[in-house]
């Protein structure tokens, strides 16, 4: 009687914990799960939308227009069709977040708009203009289809993991990364850097800057699986709060960022970049030293 009534007892413990993991589980079923809340997965179609249009713009540029300046003209408005599509990708989470709204369908629909928008647009545009094998330098002229290649991969990559290292399923995923920090240099920021400085290149006539543009690619596409920790400004809201003389700068710098909106984008994203890249090989160094000095 003893041994079943244990067996009875094991039982119960062994319902009662697969019901406390139910409760404690994000979603109840698939069917939840796979939601599709209308307002944050529009502006997912339409990160989707800018980015595919990005894409044909820059086929037009480079198999339609007939001058130098319908191509500079397309391949402009290619790169505000991309940083359209960034906008997009910022305000679907923030608007799922405010309405609390999340799905793991909108996360994967999501991942698969940032694809085209930050990986195979900004790919197609630096090889429609300068890693073609018609036209640019001899040496990229071998190569453009592999540093097109390694960029669009990199960005695949970087969306497949922070799909896995934020899946609410997965225990411990919370902890990975801080939830004011992204884990690697966001697919939306490389194409942004990538489109700036094509917007510099066609309106200033810098094919000779041009040069860098594929060695920068690569170094973007190497940020983005990295572990390098890059700021987030998703949890930015109405009630975040500044001094008066960080308003006043920040005034200041969106009037210079409007008068100069041609540089304005490249120097932000470069910025922003190279702030997340050295920020981390400080923090890297003052480790270290700090090991050193309890060695000793």
């Amino acid at each position: 009687m003893s041994e079943e009534k244990a067996a009875v007892e094991d039982t119960k413990g062994v319902e009662g914990s697969s019901k406390a993991q139910a409760v404690d589980m994000p979603y109840r079923d698939v069917v939840e799960a796979s939601h599709i809340y209308i307002l944050p997965n529009l502006f997912t179609a339409g990160n989707l939308f800018f980015g595919f249009i990005a894409i044909i713009w820059c086929i037009h540029g480079r198999y339609v227009d007939a001058t130098q300046a319908e191509a500079a003209r397309s391949y402009t408005e290619a790169v505000f069709f991309i940083l359209a599509a960034g906008l997009c990708d910022v305000f679907d989470g923030r608007v799922a977040r405010l309405g609390g709204r999340e799905s793991l369908f909108g996360k994967e629909f999501d991942s698969i708009a940032d694809v085209v928008s930050f990986g195979v647009a900004p790919a197609l545009m630096v090889f429609f203009l300068l890693l073609s094998p018609t036209m640019g330098y001899d040496f990229y002229r071998q190569i453009g289809w592999l540093v097109g290649f390694i960029y669009l991969l990199c960005a695949g990559v970087r969306l497949a993991r922070f799909n896995v290292i934020t899946n609410p399923f997965i225990p411990g995923s919370n902890e990975i990364v801080k939830p004011q920090e992204f884990l690697g240099l966001p697919a939306p920021a490389a194409a942004g850097l990538t489109a700036s400085l094509v917007l510099l290149v066609v309106n200033f006539d810098l094919r000779g800057f041009a040069l860098f543009l594929p060695p920068l690619m690569l170094l973007t596409a190497w940020l983005m699986v990295s572990k390098v920790p890059y700021p987030s400004f998703k949890y930015l809201s109405w009630n975040s709060r500044m001094g008066i003389e960080k308003f006043i700068l920040l005034i200041v710098v969106v009037a210079a960022f409007i008068t100069f909106w041609r540089w304005s984008f490249a120097v932000a994203f470069i910025l922003y970049i190279f702030y997340g890249f050295f920020r981390d090989l400080r923090k890297t160094y003052r480790r270290k030293r700090k090991l050193a000095a309890q060695e000793n």
